[in-house]
């Protein structure tokens, strides 16, 4: 499996060969529609992300000491987005995920290119995503001592 940063690197690389916006945002929906089906009984309010204009859904479990997650929204241009975030951090170990410089995201130009409250939901999706790598980080080492 690639690092995150190599994962990083590839995004940029795909991005770079899009010099158009239309192109990009076109890009980031066909990425949502990679993501796979989220139950609709899991769209619950507790995996229900504060902060987002739109309606965002991550949830998380530990399998073998890496955090596997799911997610889904219900707007496009946004589910794409949540498919980059799965993209680089799914299936990592707790650190990994809270140590990530998540530069991917302003090397693409996407925070430029994001309305404010889509910006502040982008920010609301990848503090959950390293609350539950804290989660299961401090769960892991309370049984270790």
């Amino acid at each position: 499996m690639a690092s995150i940063n190599e994962t990083q690197d590839e995004i940029i690389e795909e991005f770079e060969g899009m010099s158009d916006w239309m192109d990009r945002y076109a890009y980031i929906i066909d990425l949502g529609n990679t993501l796979p089906d989220y139950p609709d009984n899991e769209k619950t309010p507790q995996n229900l992300i504060e902060g987002c204009q739109s309606r965002v859904w991550i949830d998380a479990r530990e399998e073998g000491g890496r955090v596997e997650m799911k997610a889904d929204s219900d707007a496009l241009i946004v589910k794409g987005i949540v498919a980059l975030l799965m993209r680089v951090l799914n299936d990592r170990t707790p650190d990994e995920i809270i140590d990530a410089d998540l530069y991917f995201i302003d090397k693409i130009g996407l925070r430029e290119h994001l309305s404010p409250t889509r910006s502040n939901g982008l920010v609301a999706m990848v503090r959950q995503i390293r609350d539950y790598a804290r989660a299961y980080k401090a769960l892991n080492d309370s049984k270790t001592n």
